[in-house]
């Protein structure tokens, strides 16, 4: 027979005691544990099995040292968000943030004109930029983007299309989670 006595203190230490009686050869043994539980506000976590090939999991565990983890529930965790985020942005109503990345040259024709022009154009979408020289002609600049997925990434593709243009790469996450 187990039985367990209610907490005797609200607070964020719980104290719970199991009992146990244990019949042997007609002598009743009380094994009495005392247990010590703190409260932690976190969600819960639930655990699963996973069942994996030994090649498939040496590479990944290879991959997840790599990638400095300490455990493989975390780069699962890891995997398992940005597999969802990925299916976010596909949708082109989502409401995603990000960044666009682009290096070109600024001496290129009318490109750095052109590119204030859009920017005044899309004020609502671009919440701010940060513009670096990397040597004489070249800049590199950033592009904090906010909305609709259809609209960041139409408007990342104009620019990246751009000629002097020399890079562009969009990143976008989901705006919540």
């Amino acid at each position: 027979m187990i039985s367990q006595r209610e907490p005797t203190d609200k607070s964020h230490i719980r104290d719970t005691a199991v009992y146990m009686n244990i019949d042997v050869k007609r002598t009743t043994y009380i094994i009495v544990l005392r247990l010590s539980l703190k409260r932690v506000t976190m969600q819960t976590i639930t655990r699963f099995g996973v069942s994996i090939e030994p090649d498939l999991l040496e590479k990944f565990d290879r991959t997840m040292k790599k990638k400095r983890y300490s455990n493989r529930s975390e780069a699962i965790r890891d995997i398992i968000r940005q597999h969802l985020i990925n299916e976010h942005v596909k949708d082109p109503n989502a409401n995603v943030i990000g960044t666009l990345t682009m290096v070109y040259d600024h001496h290129s024709g009318p490109l750095v004109d052109r590119l204030l022009e859009i920017q005044h154009d899309h004020y609502q979408e671009i919440l701010t930029t940060t513009h670096i020289h990397i040597d004489h002609d070249t800049c590199l600049e950033v592009l904090v983007l906010k909305g609709k997925t259809r609209n960041i990434k139409k408007l990342a593709d104009t620019i990246k299309s751009m000629k002097g243009i020399k890079h562009g790469e969009l990143v976008v996450t989901q705006q919540t989670s």
